[in-house]
């Protein structure tokens, strides 16, 4: 994986978050290579026919960001980051703390590996107030 400049790392970074909070699905795809692969328990709770949580190829990632944007609130304390993200050219790091200005938000750690100027693999870590809420929405969905 070769390295990529700033502006494309910056640029994953900002139109990321920007599509991802407007709810443009085109807009979050374009960040995605081809055959880019996506890594997050969320995956078991959006799509339950799923075994894990992972998904590979555009054409499965699509249905998982569709089926999340439908169901996210308009929030933006849900979307609080502090604005600082960590790069060596080939993977891309910032965080959704718990702890915001407006209060507590599910908690995540964002990672990516940029190829080409492009998302290639996208890594999603929880929190604990986010576990909480994935297990108390596996529960409801086990009954």
């Amino acid at each position: 994986m070769s390295g990529n400049t700033d502006a494309e790392i910056r640029h994953i970074y900002e139109r990321w978050h920007e599509t991802i909070t407007a709810r443009d699905l085109d807009g979050l795809m374009a960040l995605y290579a081809e055959d880019a692969m996506l890594e997050t328990p969320l995956i078991l709770a959006t799509l339950p026919d799923r075994a894990k949580g992972i998904l590979k190829g555009r054409t499965e990632i699509r249905p998982f960001f569709e089926a999340g944007l439908s169901k996210l609130q308009k929030n933006s304390a849900r979307w609080y980051r502090t604005g600082l993200f960590f790069s060596n050219g080939r993977q891309l790091t910032w965080e959704y703390p718990r702890e915001t200005p407006h209060g507590d938000q599910i908690d995540l750690v964002e990672v990516m590996d940029i190829a080409n100027g492009l998302i290639a693999c996208h890594r999603v870590y929880w929190g604990w107030v986010g576990f909480k809420t994935l297990v108390a929405t596996l529960n409801d969905q086990a009954r």
